[in-house]
């Protein structure tokens, strides 16, 4: 699903994840599987092997924070407690019904937990629906914390955030926008030589070189 991106999944636009959330991703429970990975900045794998008991509490009722275990993550993550958006629970009350007793997202017919491929799948027929390419499961987790590297949050928060170890693992998610380098580029205007525009003369040796 990734095009053109070097191996890196695409960084959704505003636009994109609402008509993917609306018009792509069908069920309340893909809904909640992505929207963890989005309002979390969560790898695809955590999402799919959280625990319900991490998500709602004994009445039911969606936790105020997300409890990411360090056994569900990658080797350079650590165990984290996340803040619960609005978005997110919303996303999960929808979701609770269908929620298991032991997984917030069940495998079939109940058994064990939905399988990171199975996302992917959900995933890329979703995509389809809604005409959008370059997209993995991924691109949750680098929107997030590219959005955040974008807002100014500094990278010691984000950090704390993703689970990263050092900052260098961290920054190769950050997508770098072409508004940025621009931006970048642009900022060398206070460099300019506009206050002395009247350059002299070149000379016949000199128009040679």
């Amino acid at each position: 699903m990734k095009r053109d991106r070097y191996g890196k999944a695409k960084v959704l636009t505003q636009a994109e994840i609402e008509v993917l959330f609306s018009d792509g991703l069908l069920r309340s429970r893909d809904r909640a599987l992505f929207g963890f990975c989005l309002y979390t900045a969560c790898r695809v794998n955590e999402a799919c092997t959280q625990l319900s008991e991490d998500v709602y509490n004994p009445l039911g009722r969606v936790r105020p924070e997300m409890i990411i275990r360090k056994c569900h993550a990658k080797g350079q993550l650590s165990s984290r407690v996340i803040p619960t958006s609005t978005d997110l629970e919303i996303l999960l009350k929808q979701h609770s019904g269908e929620a298991g007793d032991y997984y917030l997202f069940p495998g079939r017919w109940g058994r064990g937990h939905i399988h990171p491929d199975s996302a992917a799948l959900i995933l890329r027929e979703a995509c389809k629906r809604v005409k959008i390419e370059g997209v993995s499961t991924h691109s949750f987790r680098r929107t997030a914390l590219t959005q955040m590297s974008d807002n100014g949050v500094p990278l010691r928060i984000i950090q704390e955030i993703s689970g990263h170890r050092n900052l260098e693992q961290l920054q190769k998610y950050l997508e770098v926008r072409d508004a940025q380098v621009k931006g970048a580029i642009a900022s060398l205007s206070h460099l300019s030589y506009a206050g002395n525009p009247k350059f002299p003369e070149e000379t016949e040796a000199e128009s040679i070189f």
